[in-house]
């Protein structure tokens, strides 16, 4: 996708701020759609294409984390939280809520740019198109994962599941190589823009959250816990 053609939703209600983004990201050719507050900027993307969401966590008119969670009902596009606060436990509620990376302020303009670049590069799929893989058959009808990377898509005994962000890479990563025991830090560098300013209990939460999913299609057990290590994926 070239430069000229992304367009970036920007979400926040300091005027100074938000100039110096916008004038830093069309000097990278991009287009900015800017908005001081949450809620007609959640309506101009229910309208609207985008290709990354920079989102304050602070809005006058509602909670960046609250509008988070309702763009990830509908839409998996790469989003940044930037945060006056540079507390854990709220970088953590941002991560697992569905956002690819967290920003406290202050920052450069030239940062928030590097960390967007960073994931749009990151965002890659790891499994060819549309890849099946069949773990098990139990009489006439086969225990079939299918996977369509272009989409991000796995559907899991012919169902399609609805999977966020970090859920679908994580179960990207598990059915590249069933069996493997992956560790905590093992995934997280594979799944995460920047597993750095990540904490790995995070990938816990993660793999409860996409157990729940599984298990309402099939109660069997799939992703395994090796304790003190990691997963895996189990393959019969």
């Amino acid at each position: 996708m070239n430069n000229d053609k992304k367009i970036i939703l920007l979400v926040e209600d300091d005027e100074a701020i938000a100039e110096t983004l916008i004038y830093a990201m069309q000097r990278e050719g991009w287009q900015v759609q800017w908005f001081s507050v949450g809620l007609p900027a959640l309506t101009y993307l229910e309208q609207h294409a985008v290709d990354f969401i920079v989102l304050d966590v602070g809005l006058p008119d509602c909670n960046g984390f609250d509008l988070c969670k309702q763009i990830r009902q509908h839409h998996q596009t790469p989003l940044l939280f930037l945060t006056a606060r540079n507390d854990e436990v709220e970088r953590i509620i941002g991560l697992e809520i569905g956002a690819d990376d967290y920003c406290a302020k202050p920052f450069s303009p030239r940062e928030i740019i590097s960390r967007i670049r960073v994931i749009w590069r990151r965002f890659t799929p790891v499994l060819p198109v549309s890849t099946p893989v069949v773990l098990a058959e139990r009489g006439s009808t086969p225990c079939i994962w299918q996977h369509d990377a272009e989409k991000m898509q796995v559907s899991y005994y012919g169902q399609l599941l609805s999977l966020t962000r970090y859920e679908y890479r994580l179960l990207e990563i598990l059915l590249k190589q069933p069996e493997r025991v992956w560790s905590r830090y093992q995934l997280m560098q594979a799944a995460w823009e920047n597993p750095d300013h990540s904490v790995e209990r995070t990938i816990d939460t993660h793999i409860k959250s996409l157990r729940q999913k599984l298990h309402l299609i099939n109660e069997q057990e799939v992703i395994l816990t090796h304790r003190g290590v990691g997963y895996s994926l189990r393959k019969m």
